[in-house]
Formats: structure tokens, sequence, C-alpha cells
């Protein structure tokens, strides 16, 4: 990228994850050593499990941008417009780094760097490495920590080998001896559902999409306990069918992903039939359980789209 003095935000998706909030931090601090004038943004509230990472790592929270209506951006983590910031559509996107499935179409000819792995961080870190540029140990904590929240510590599908070999080079540098029991760690500053109310369980990582024509919301919960969903669970089913009903979804789930058995139950309101088209089981009392389910993004958004192009 050109050397600009005008201020570009780097932003992840709404509902920000730790990979969307912490690849928005390294990536900034990545061009302002290469002379950038740019600001690690966010567009929501943070959750649990990044809060933890930061302080642990004692990095402050980046910028709130609430519109990005006139701004200059560059998209970390999500490239589907309807998961971006608002006011996307007025502002001007320089460049996109992911590893989701492209969803993308801008009128100009942009840097787009997308890699088919576990976590948008790990290629981060690689920019790093081709720019021989040093990665600080803060910022190799961060990489790190989102590489083992995307990958639920190696155990989601999307985990690559990349990933795994990233994760080791970062965790030398960040001063981490026992990879696996610093990514628990992460994990357990989420997994806990005490104190929240049903509305923030689901919003706490939801993303938006666009399935032929028809608007598909699903959230994510990542838990240790899951008689903490058991318990709350007609709770939980009644607030997706409100928010079905007041923000017009086809369809809304959550997905309850048990990080120890490896498993989710999904709990949707809607069109359900997708549902069953897709995994070919049959929805009862607005649940299904699907065993060694792990990942949105592989596991759960490419079967569902499908389901709704037959």
């Amino acid at each position: 990228m050109k050397k600009n003095n005008e201020k570009i935000y780097i932003i992840g998706h709404k509902s920000p994850d730790t990979d969307s909030i912490c690849s928005a931090i390294a990536y900034a601090h990545f061009l302002n050593e290469l002379s950038q004038n740019v600001i690690a943004a966010r567009s929501g509230d943070i959750n649990p499990e990044t809060e933890f990472v930061l302080n642990y790592f004692n990095v402050s929270i980046p910028e709130l941008l609430t519109d990005a209506g006139g701004k200059k951006l560059i998209l970390v983590d999500h490239n589907e417009p309807m998961q971006g910031p608002d006011n996307i559509e007025n502002a001007e996107i320089l460049e996109v780094v992911d590893h989701h499935k492209i969803a993308f179409k801008y009128s100009e000819p942009i840097y787009f760097h997308t890699e088919p792995v576990g976590c948008t961080a790990t290629i981060i870190a690689w920019e790093y490495v081709d720019c021989d540029i040093e990665i600080p140990k803060e910022i190799a904590g961060l990489l790190l920590s989102a590489i083992l929240s995307d990958t639920v510590v190696f155990k989601s599908p999307t985990t690559t080998e990349d990933d795994i070999e990233t994760a080791e080079m970062l965790a030398e540098i960040a001063g981490i001896e026992d990879i696996k029991k610093f990514g628990i760690e992460v994990k357990r500053a989420k997994a806990s559902l005490a104190g929240m109310d049903s509305e923030s369980i689901i919003y706490s990582d939801f993303k938006d999409f666009d399935f032929s024509k028809k608007k598909v919301g699903i959230g994510q919960i990542e838990i240790v306990d899951m008689n903490e969903v058991s318990g709350r669970k007609n709770e939980l089913i009644n607030k997706l069918k409100e928010i079905a009903k007041n923000k017009n979804y086809n369809l809304i789930v959550l997905m309850s992903t048990d990080i120890i058995n490896e498993g989710s139950e999904l709990l949707v309101s809607g069109e359900t039939e997708y549902i069953k088209k897709a995994f070919d089981r049959a929805v009862e009392n607005n649940s299904i359980y699907l065993e060694g389910v792990m990942s949105r993004k592989k596991d759960v958004v490419p079967v569902l789209e499908n389901a709704f192009k037959i």
C-alpha cells in the first residue's frame, strides 16, 4: 500500500471476536512500521475472551467506529458487506485481509489477501515475517491468542499445519511455554454464560448472511458446561423467535459449541426446514445436536448456504 497521510481505520466484523480485534491491532502496528497512518478500530463491544487477552498482554481496546461513512477502511477477518461496520457502503475500502469465503464486490481493484487457514492472525503474522519486521512480544501474544481462539485450541476442522506452526513461532516470542494450557485459559474466559442476558449471549459472536436473497443470522457461543445452555434453552429460543420477527430473519441460529466434547447444539427459529435439508436431521423443539461440529465457517455456513440453493 502506498504512503498516505489520511487517517485509515483497520476494522473487523460486527460483534467482534478475538481474531477480529487482535488482527486489527496487529495489522495496524505492522502498517505503521511501514510509515502508514492507520488506526485499529472495532465495530462493537469486545467479548470477555478478548478482554482477557488484551489485559493479559496489556494492550488497549481499539477505538470504536460506529459509522464508516466517508472513512477509509482496511477490512480484516471479514469481507461480506452485511458483516461490516454501519454505513460501509459509503466508505472507501483500501484492503481486505481475511480467511473466510469470498463474498466481496468492489468497484475498483484493491489489495485482497485471503488464505484457507484457521485464522486471519496467521496471515498477518506471515506479513511480518515476509517483510522482515520484528513482532513485539505483546503483538505476538495477541496473534497467538487469536489463532488459539479461532481454531478452538487446534480442535476446529479449520485448523491447518500453518496455523499450528505459526502459533508455535508466536508463542516463543510472547513467552508462552504451554500453548494448549494458555489456549484453554483464553477459551474459559468466554465459556461461561453467567451474568449474561439472552440477547447478549446470542449477539456475543453473531454474523449475518445472505443465502439466496434470504436473511440468515448465525451466532456462536463456545462453552465448557453444556448445562449452562440446557438450563436456559427455552429462554434463548424465545429470544431467537423475537429477534427473527423484529429483524425479519428468514432463519436465525445459535450454535452452542461444547469445546470439551466437540459438538454443537443448534437452537433455531424461522424456516427450520433448511436446517433439516442441510444436515439431514429433524429439528425438534427448535433444537438439533450435531456431533463433531465445531466451526461455523466450515461446518455450518457452507452446508446451510448450499441447502438454500437447492
